[in-house]
């Protein structure tokens, strides 16, 4: 089998959720060693979370497929004395407890890096280290909430709410990666370890990109409902309307694209007579750009989403379907590129549909795996670091794994 890019870094970690988790899962998926700790007898509660199916975790598999599980009761002596020893044979340690448990319970920064000091420390928090609610617990939802997510995906006139999808905590996630893979770049040259802190809110922050940026400049909120940006003068759209028979499409338009594509879908006389033609009158008044906003949506439910889509398409202008979950994991590119997957599970006994991998590697491919039963890797990760087999069975009969 091929070794993935990450093949011979070890990552230990105590962690849970999607923020915690998914970094571990990318480096499984990129060929490292992935060591997750989990209770004795009980777990990862994300084991029995989204859709179960004969004791298979939707949620628990997107999570962590391809790393190992070991059991470890780290509130004892015997079980930290475990943990140290693990650290000494990694790159990578990663968790994301309340602020201060780590500390609290023998395995902060500052006391693994005396057993390794080349380790790489990624604390996963929902609010960030130095803030006024550092201590509070949080979610995905506060990430959204805090982030400035939930004005991103508003309309105008209706209240703003958190979406389904968790996109601070998988943000966060990717962020925590990159900056585990900075910092284990950094200890392969230099031998120095170092804590690298990540948080739900400030990965959603980041997500907003130069939309926050620009409205922090002009210390004015976004229009919202549709994404009319630049300038007065330049003003671009990225808007979705529904055809004729209310399936959506998006398309974007830069400025100097406006009137020609208008003209090439025929809209361009219609908006005209209204006097609605310049799409910058939008940052006039809203009423404006409701009613420019409105005159497009009555003119794209006049055809089938097809149609216009290939009509824009064929000029070179960007236009898409707006897919459900549903049709995204059926979408042609989709299933082209392998963003989706599928993955056998005998315990179910059938192919399940899964997340592929983002990424394509010309010599070292991803290889996408499943979840650990808890602690199925007990007997080998204990074995090499040094346990014998009859050391192995009274950590068993004490309760230590």
């Amino acid at each position: 089998m091929t070794k993935g890019p990450l093949s011979g870094i070890r990552a230990v970690t105590c962690s849970t959720a999607q923020a915690g988790t998914v970094p571990y899962m990318l480096m499984a998926d990129l060929g490292a060693e992935i060591i997750k700790i989990e209770l004795p007898q009980k777990g990862d509660g994300g084991r029995n979370a989204g859709e179960v199916i004969n004791g298979v975790s939707s949620f628990f598999e997107t999570n962590n497929r391809g790393v190992k599980s070991i059991t470890l009761n780290l509130k004892s002596e015997e079980g930290k004395e475990i943990l140290y020893k693990l650290i000494k044979t990694a790159d990578v340690f990663g968790q994301n407890f309340a602020p201060g448990a780590a500390e609290r319970n023998g395995f902060g920064y500052e006391t693994l890096k005396k057993f390794n000091p080349a380790l790489v420390y990624a604390s996963v928090s929902a609010y960030g280290p130095d803030g006024p609610s550092t201590n509070l617990p949080g979610t995905d939802a506060i990430g959204q909430a805090i982030g400035g997510v939930t004005e991103a995906f508003a309309v105008p006139g209706q209240q703003r709410r958190t979406g389904i999808a968790s996109v601070a905590d998988e943000t966060c996630g990717i962020l925590t990666l990159s900056g585990v893979l900075a910092a284990i770049i950094h200890a392969k040259n230099t031998g120095e370890g170092q804590k690298v802190e990540t948080s739900l809110i400030g990965s959603a922050f980041r997500l907003m990109g130069w939309t926050m940026t620009t409205a922090m400049w002009r210390d004015t909120p976004p229009i919202t409902g549709v994404r009319i940006n630049g300038t007065r003068e330049r003003p671009g759209i990225a808007a979705c309307f529904n055809d004729s028979d209310g399936k959506p499409l998006a398309f974007q338009l830069e400025p100097d694209h406006w009137k020609p594509t208008l003209e090439l879908l025929g809209f361009y006389e219609k908006l005209q007579s209204k006097g609605l033609e310049d799409l910058g009158l939008a940052f006039e008044s809203e009423e404006k750009k409701d009613e420019i906003i409105g005159t497009l949506s009555n003119l794209f439910s006049t055809n089938k989403r097809d149609y216009w889509i290939e009509k824009m398409r064929n000029a070179r202008r960007i236009a898409a379907p707006v897919n459900s979950m549903i049709e995204a994991s059926n979408d042609p590119d989709i299933v082209a590129n392998n963003y989706v997957t599928e993955v056998y599970y005998p315990e179910i006994n059938k192919k399940m549909k899964t997340h592929g991998t983002p990424w394509k590697f010309s010599e070292t491919p991803s290889v996408i795996g499943t979840a650990p039963k808890l602690g199925e890797h007990n007997n080998e990760i204990l074995s090499d670091i040094g346990y014998s087999d009859l050391e192995i069975k009274k950590f068993q009969e004490n309760k230590i794994i």
